[in-house]
């Protein structure tokens, strides 16, 4: 397990023993969410790499039925997601344009069947998917980067799977809800993906590849 610190603050597992290696890395200026788990996986010697957030919450083993699931060319696995104050889980994505985001809450969205991203706060990859493709792309510092993983994990042959019958809580923080700082990330990240080669090329393969896709009239 690896522990990163990326800003100064109390280290929540000091003097507590673990029955597994736990190493810390400890930033010397604060880098962004796809940098900071490049670091991590650069220690990864197992099958399998884990991106979850700090505010995931489980109440059952979800990673053993995660892996037990995964099918033979799946590179990236996650469980449903169920937000605060809800008991269904989040609907599926679909691509995100400019149109998709100002109507993905109106009555008559109607969600993809099969998702085209996943966000990043519970993200399972193939170890050997993510060293393919060079895991996060660090010119996105907060968010957008989660979408541009899962495009590229995808373009390169992988299959994105989600495990319908698996539950994780989510306790969101909203912070772009809030914070002037993380939403001018957020709209400079939604910038960067729409101006980025492997959106256009993501979405002209989801065309080709499955209808299912295409499915609401605002993608």
């Amino acid at each position: 397990m690896v522990l990163t610190i990326n800003i100064p603050e109390a280290d929540a597992l000091a003097n507590t023993h673990w029955a597994f290696p736990l190493e810390r890395i400890e930033n010397a200026t604060p880098q962004g969410f796809g940098a900071n788990h490049n670091r991590a996986f650069a220690r990864c010697d197992t099958p399998w790499f884990l991106v979850l957030n700090p505010d995931i919450r489980l109440d059952a083993d979800v990673l053993a039925p995660l892996v037990a699931q995964a099918r033979p060319r799946s590179g990236l696995l996650t469980p449903r997601i169920v937000e605060p104050g809800k008991t269904a889980p989040e609907p599926h994505r679909a691509i995100i344009t400019p149109l998709e985001i100002v109507t993905r809450n109106r009555a008559d969205y109607a969600p993809p069947l099969v998702p085209a991203w996943i966000p990043g706060l519970f993200m399972l990859f193939r170890s050997e998917a993510y060293r393919e493709i060079g895991g996060f792309d660090e010119r996105f510092f907060m968010y957008g980067e989660d979408f541009d993983i899962c495009a590229r994990t995808q373009l390169a042959g992988c299959s994105l799977q989600v495990a319908e019958d698996l539950l994780a809580r989510h306790d969101a923080q909203r912070a772009s809800h809030v914070s002037s700082k993380h939403l001018y990330w957020h709209i400079t990240s939604l910038l960067k993906v729409w101006m980025s080669a492997t959106f256009w090329r993501y979405r002209h393969h989801l065309k080709q590849q499955n209808p299912r896709h295409e499915r609401q009239k605002n993608v």
